[in-house]
């Protein structure tokens, strides 16, 4: 299990008993991450036993309460705990003035740095492994959506190599992989008869929005589009006047986007149950499911 993602709020506007404010953990490896921070955030990350120390990155999508009022309160819980590490902080124009207000809230002395970076469009974070871009999408000023990308994985075609050279799995493999010709029982062999390249891990998150081309573009041939569904079709006026997306719509983005999986999220309190909004996108998307608090998806 390389990747987990864990829907730590699927709520909009206002929490209510079953759905905390909206958040997402991530993990790469060994590599975490929140995409949004919503009220409430640390509890539920300590009800899914997804650890907020080793938290690398949070990603803001856009500046709403329910996105981002859990910040203050991790800042300090991590501080209490002894982080040393820096914090970095991504999301819009605007998110250095922010986190630099949230520090000064409450009586604590900080124990690490928060770094700030601010993003209109293009990377936010790279490693040799992955990257996440960040583009604009309808919904407030200066709203983004993030796409996590993993870099194309090298693999060894080991059945060739032991059927042509007799080369069974061991430290020349390495070389082989890095792109090295190693010499074997007197033979040569060229790593480009032997390594190919798969497709990486391609997630992408719509952050609140209406939707549009970009968000399409951007979630194309994703494994997984994590959508708005905030209102059903039956209220499309409401979804219009707040920039928000029915469940019919996202399943339009996904069907367009041809992505594998598609998941709803942030459901507006007037919803109890989801059913009716994950069946009104199973009509256009079948491969459709809704987000749930705690709820976990593995790759």
């Amino acid at each position: 299990m390389e990747s987990e993602i864990v829907f730590l709020g699927t709520g909009s506007a206002t929490p209510t008993v079953k759905r905390n404010h909206t958040s997402i953990f991530f993990r790469f490896k060994s590599d975490r991450f929140l995409f949004d921070c919503g009220e409430g955030t640390q509890r539920q990350m300590m009800k899914s036993k997804t650890s907020a120390t080793k938290i690398n990155a949070i990603f803001i999508t856009h500046f709403h309460g329910d996105h981002i009022l859990g910040i203050p309160g991790l800042i300090q819980t991590l501080n209490l705990r002894g982080r040393e590490k820096d914090l970095l902080i991504i999301g819009p124009e605007g998110t250095e003035d922010l986190v630099r207000i949230m520090e000064k809230l409450g009586s604590y002395e900080k124990a690490f740095d928060i770094k700030v970076k601010e993003v209109d469009e293009g990377k936010a974070l790279e490693t040799d492994e992955y990257f996440f871009k960040m583009f604009p999408v309808r919904h407030r000023k200066n709203s983004l959506g993030l796409v996590f990308q993993q870099k194309p994985v090298k693999h060894i075609d080991e059945e060739k190599l032991v059927e042509d050279h007799g080369l069974e799995p061991g430290p020349l493999y390495k070389k082989i992989k890095q792109g090295e010709e190693v010499e074997w029982q007197g033979e040569n062999i060229n790593p480009e008869d032997y390594v190919f390249k798969e497709k990486g891990l391609k997630i992408c998150y719509s952050g609140d929005t209406r939707p549009c081309v970009r968000l399409v573009n951007e979630a194309k041939d994703a494994d997984l589009l994590i959508h708005d569904s905030t209102f059903s079709q039956d209220v499309l006026d409401r979804a219009k006047k707040t920039n928000h997306s029915t469940a019919k719509e996202a399943a339009e983005v996904a069907r367009e986007a041809q992505v594998k999986k598609l998941i709803l999220t942030h459901f507006s309190p007037r919803y109890k149950k989801v059913h009716k909004l994950r069946d009104e996108a199973r009509k256009v998307f079948h491969n459709t499911e809704t987000a749930e608090d705690l709820k976990s998806i593995s790759f």
